[in-house]
């Protein structure tokens, strides 16, 4: 089941946007992230309340100004969400503690 954002109808109309963010990443090193990852960053943090009335402008700025500490925090965070981590494993935790 996917579920659709608000803003997902933009996505094509803001793509150099996100292509040129993208470039900035690249540039700073961070080669992996990917424009889907970008995109689940705007709209799972950023845009999480999404305006009826927006315009596109503002959803360029909004990539435009995106941190890439941020994605990172953010990305950070998500992975411990998701991640199946758990200290039952008695050999796990020995690894974890070295």
């Amino acid at each position: 089941m996917v579920i659709s954002h608000a803003y997902d109808d933009f996505r094509a109309e803001v793509n150099l946007a996100l292509v040129s963010k993208l470039e900035e990443f690249h540039i700073l090193g961070y080669d992996s992230v990917s424009q889907n990852e970008l995109w689940g960053y705007l709209t799972k943090k950023k845009w999480r309340k999404p305006k009826e009335d927006i315009h596109i402008y503002e959803i360029i700025a909004d990539i435009l100004a995106v941190k890439v500490s941020d994605f990172i925090s953010f990305a950070t965070i998500e992975s411990y969400k998701s991640a199946e981590f758990s200290l039952d494993d008695e050999h796990e935790l020995k690894e974890l503690l070295k």
